[in-house]
């Protein structure tokens, strides 16, 4: 195998993890599974905690990266063969080592593994199968484990690794085959989209077979997802956002993740961006997709030809209840859990707690405050008992202008200047957790490299 031996573990880490931080890996697991008793780790459903990328983008697992060595010449990507970086790449064996002795410290909740494509697809897509079987085989490892399929890979191997792996993904990377075509000449949409077909079908079939075996292995438990980069191709927000309804209609995905271009290669194709990376845009998008997800929106009610971007200035929700005063408001005692997934500062759960609740009693607005509905956003579109909370107008301008002066609906992290991206190696997060260079890579730990 072409991989470095000569190289200290712990400057290996220090390259992978950094290069592994526009993956986005921001996912509670998506499955639950208990500790056998036998092995090491469980997994539960909401259990993976977050912390922030630089980017706005959320760090829950050990995130790296198997190499950076890359035979593709992506120009929006950091590992391309073209740039002029420091490479590096890990043997299964020191993977499945910083996996186990950071999970025996409770430093992690699992492992997301994404790589550059090394000698060729299916070469680099071995060794990451390689990795996750001595994980679950040789070390009992039960933790979650997100993996990225690389594009190209043999079907054979992305099946059997997804046998061992709690969720896979594969890059969509931009949203349409133009774009592709022009920043990413060696992947396709076909490369893309047959691995992603083949996963749908085969989590189907795994479905058909656990209702009748019992005991049959699961397939990718946790659902697949594919990431898309924002800001790096004219794309709209109309065109992302209809390409994202499509995979999940076509291809149930379980997410869909945007990635706020960041121009690290000062490529010449690439835009500049002289206020940073598009880390609102990125926030509305994502606030479409729960509508899209959790309140039965479709793409079309919030975009449309004419109006292809949303408002900076008002999440997503708030500005289609703008402009579709017609609906409210909304009789809180009366009105149906559709209807109420559709009032600003009501969220899914919220609605579910209101339609159980009114069974009872009449609801009044304390009983909202108190169910976790955010009465400041609300208060304009909806009565209790036939009476508004305050005295109120009921026109586009007077509610604009009172929603934009709430601070929330820009995130406090974008408002006062971005994320900070979290490390192993700062010193703060060192002191937090009271790490030495020997406690991040114990000196007893013998690794066995291939």
């Amino acid at each position: 195998m072409n991989l470095q031996k000569n190289m200290e573990l712990s400057e290996k880490l220090t390259i992978l993890s950094d290069a592994a931080k526009y993956d986005v890996a921001c996912t509670s697991s998506g499955v639950d599974r208990k500790g056998s008793g036998r092995g090491m780790g469980n997994s539960i459903a909401p259990g993976i905690c977050h912390t922030f990328s630089a980017d706005g983008r959320c760090v829950s697992l050990l995130k790296i990266l198997f190499t950076n060595e890359c035979i593709f010449n992506c120009a929006y990507c950091l590992n391309n063969c073209t740039t002029d970086v420091r490479r590096a790449s890990f043997t299964p064996d020191e993977i499945c080592t910083l996996t186990m002795e950071f999970y025996r410290r409770n430093y992690i909740e699992g492992l997301f593994l994404s790589s550059g494509i090394m000698v060729s697809p299916n070469y680099t897509m071995e060794l990451i199968y390689q990795t996750i079987y001595r994980l679950r085989r040789i070390h009992h490892f039960n933790g979650y484990i997100h993996v990225k399929s690389i594009p190209g890979a043999d079907s054979a191997l992305i099946e059997k690794t997804g046998y061992l792996a709690d969720r896979m993904s594969i890059n969509l990377e931009l949203p349409t085959a133009d774009s592709l075509r022009q920043l990413a000449p060696c992947k396709s949409r076909t490369t893309i989209l047959k691995p992603m077909r083949q996963i749908q079908n085969r989590i189907t079939d795994n479905k058909q077979e656990l209702m009748v075996y019992r005991e049959t292995p699961r397939f990718v438990p946790a659902g697949q997802s594919t990431q898309m980069i924002i800001g790096a191709t004219p794309e709209n927000d109309f065109q992302i956002m209809s390409v994202a309804e499509s995979l999940y209609e076509k291809f149930q995905l379980k997410r869909v993740f945007y990635s706020a271009f960041v121009n690290v290669n000062g490529n010449s194709m690439l835009p500049v961006l002289p206020g940073g990376p598009p880390l609102l845009r990125e926030h509305r998008l994502y606030q479409a997709d729960w509508l899209l997800r959790y309140y039965h929106f479709h793409v079309s009610e919030l975009l449309s030809e004419d109006r292809p971007d949303f408002n900076i200035f008002l999440d997503p929700k708030c500005d289609w209840a703008l402009r579709h005063l017609e609906y409210f408001p909304v009789e809180i005692n009366k009105a149906s859990y559709q209807t109420l997934l559709r009032v600003p500062g009501i969220g899914y759960k919220s609605a579910e707690r209101i339609v159980k609740a009114r069974r009872r009693n009449r609801l009044t607005f304390d009983d909202l405050k108190k169910i976790g509905v955010v009465l400041k956003r609300a208060l304009y579109f909806i009565t209790c008992s036939g009476k508004m909370m305050y005295n109120t107008k009921l026109e586009e301008d007077y509610i604009c202008r009172n929603l934009m002066g709430d601070k929330t609906q820009v995130p406090r992290d974008i408002r006062e200047g971005g994320y900070q991206q979290l490390s192993f190696f700062d010193q703060d997060m060192r002191a937090d957790f009271h790490l030495t260079d020997a406690q991040i890579i114990p000196p007893s730990q013998q690794i066995v490299s291939l």
